[in-house]
């Protein structure tokens, strides 16, 4: 909505005010201007980029444009999740823990969070580190590591859509003026006609330098930007779970563990204290239970 309205806005603005001026909004329809520009992007893009690439982009493309990151409800079911799993770690036996993560998506743990089983990446996340943790041998500080290493593999992913835009939207503004040495090596042809016919060509020319520019500066560098900020939101529950984790490996608590995932979440969508107890921990009889079994074991 935000990117819709954003458009809107800027280019309802930059035409109400040529027309302002007495220009004619006709002119600046060159359908040839615009498949020279646009079809020499696309084919740079395509040159630059293997196909999964191309696909990712247009996700990625069609996720910031409606703005999907994690929402406050989806971070809740996630520190649900891992209080879930810790608790579970440190009650349960062995294999029992083995049984969710070894195949999660036939485990009643995770089929109570389907938000989590949703997310592919973000569960094989969850469930490799703790497998790690169940085996026991394995350090803080060595877990920190690897943990660290695939967050920044997965940000590095989700990051290269927005750097393929931005590739492209350096090259437009100079892909425009190609397009306008083309008009104008067709206005030079026209030489000899009269100085009307000479200047609607040159105008025609002179409207692919516009193009290429607005489209750089008005769409695809914007656009860019907005994949990366959409991105660094989805990298957010990675890192929640990264503390969380880390804190239960260095030996606090479930519900101590959980704060410490809960404090990386930003302040305006960080849930409350209550609202982790009421809808992540939950206070029904078998929650009730679970942190029964908890504080027994402690």
């Amino acid at each position: 909505m935000a990117v819709i309205l954003g458009l809107v806005i800027g280019i309802g603005s930059m035409l109400g005010g040529f027309m302002a001026m007495g220009g004619h909004v006709d002119v600046l329809w060159q359908p040839f201007e615009v498949l020279i520009i646009f079809g020499l992007a696309a084919g740079i893009f395509i040159i630059a980029n293997p196909a999964p690439m191309i696909k990712k982009t247009g996700s990625a493309i069609v996720q910031a444009s409606s703005g999907k990151a994690p929402k406050r409800k989806e971070l809740l079911e996630l520190l649900g999740c891992l209080f879930a799993l810790m608790r579970d770690l440190k009650a349960k036996p062995r294999n029992e823990v083995e049984a969710h993560v070894d195949n999660p998506e036939e485990s009643e743990l995770f089929k109570k969070f389907p938000a989590i089983l949703k997310d592919k990446m973000l569960l094989n996340f969850i469930c490799d580190y703790v497998r790690l943790i169940l085996i026991g041998n394995a350090r803080g500080f060595e877990i920190e590591a690897l943990m660290d290493q695939e967050i920044a593999t997965i940000r590095k992913d989700k990051q290269k859509p927005a750097l393929a835009l931005g590739e492209i939207a350096d090259a437009l503004p100079a892909i425009g003026i190609v397009a306008a040495v083309l008009g104008i090596v067709k206005a030079m042809g026209a030489i000899d006609q009269s100085p009307e016919i000479l200047g609607g060509l040159i105008a025609s020319a002179l409207v692919g330098t516009f193009l290429g520019i607005l489209s750089s500066y008005a769409f695809f560098a914007p656009m860019s930007s907005k994949i990366k900020t959409i991105a660094e939101k989805q990298m957010k529950p990675y890192l929640i779970t990264k503390q969380a984790l880390l804190a239960y490996i260095n030996g606090a608590m479930p519900q101590i563990a959980l704060e410490h995932g809960r404090k990386t979440i930003e302040t305006s969508s960080r849930p409350t204290i209550d609202e982790v107890e009421s809808e992540a921990l939950g206070n029904g009889p078998a929650n009730d239970e679970g942190r029964r079994a908890t504080d027994k074991a402690a």
